[in-house]
């Protein structure tokens, strides 16, 4: 067929290069930063911040947990005799110290309970009694007890801490008025034990050292 004037001459396409290379479909996205950004910096440091904090107070649950593990077995006994003092087996001394068992029994629910009236002869008595059971918060727990003490003449007063010593948990020390006088009262708690005395006649100072023996010489841990 002959070509019609003013068309171009016709001509095969020119070849179509075909490459393997993938294409994108959408636009490519701006090179990021080399470094992080500001939000990305705040983020890191409030994560960091909550893992500080979480591993400390998983340090002080652990150490709480060993300490009621290391306290809780405690066994409570009036020693027979210790720094010069004996148990008083007289019927008053007997009727005493049932006595103060009971009402500390009252106030704080112990597992075992004891009471004894402790002597050297002078004078100066010691009233102790106490028991053992799982206590959860120990200083709570012996503040409830010396309010024990309390009675028409006043309130323990003046409480402080003083040396716990080897056995640990928290001890106390006070005054209360008896007969007009000011007598020293001590008392410890721990996770497994709670124990009080009265010391008439004496200082505080001494008070506080024999109740420390007394202490040693009654509790023991399993």
């Amino acid at each position: 067929m002959s070509e019609r004037p003013g068309n171009p001459p016709h001509t095969e396409a020119d070849p179509v290069e075909i490459t393997t290379e993938p294409f994108a479909l959408t636009e490519p996205a701006e090179e990021e930063s080399s470094g992080p950004g500001p939000r990305s910096r705040a983020k890191t440091i409030v994560l960091s911040s909550l893992l500080a904090v979480g591993l400390a107070g998983a340090s002080v649950i652990g150490y709480a947990g060993w300490r009621i593990a290391s306290q809780k077995d405690a066994t409570l006994t009036v020693p027979a005799q210790v720094a010069g003092l004996t148990v008083d087996s007289s019927e008053d001394g007997r009727a005493t110290g049932d006595y103060l068992q009971t009402a500390l029994s009252a106030e704080v629910a112990l597992d075992e309970a004891v009471g004894a009236v402790l002597t050297d002869g002078s004078g100066k008595d010691v009233l102790f009694f106490g028991g053992t059971t799982l206590i959860w918060m120990p200083e709570s727990d012996l503040e409830t007890a010396f309010g024990l003490i309390s009675d028409e003449q006043g309130a323990v007063t003046g409480l402080h801490d003083v040396p716990a010593g080897p056995l640990g948990g928290t001890m106390k020390c006070g005054t209360t008025r008896s007969d007009g006088a000011d007598m020293p009262v001590c008392g410890w708690a721990d996770h497994g034990s709670l124990a009080l005395a009265m010391f008439p006649g004496r200082t505080e100072a001494d008070a506080a050292a024999l109740f420390e023996d007394i202490r040693s010489a009654a509790q023991k841990r399993d």
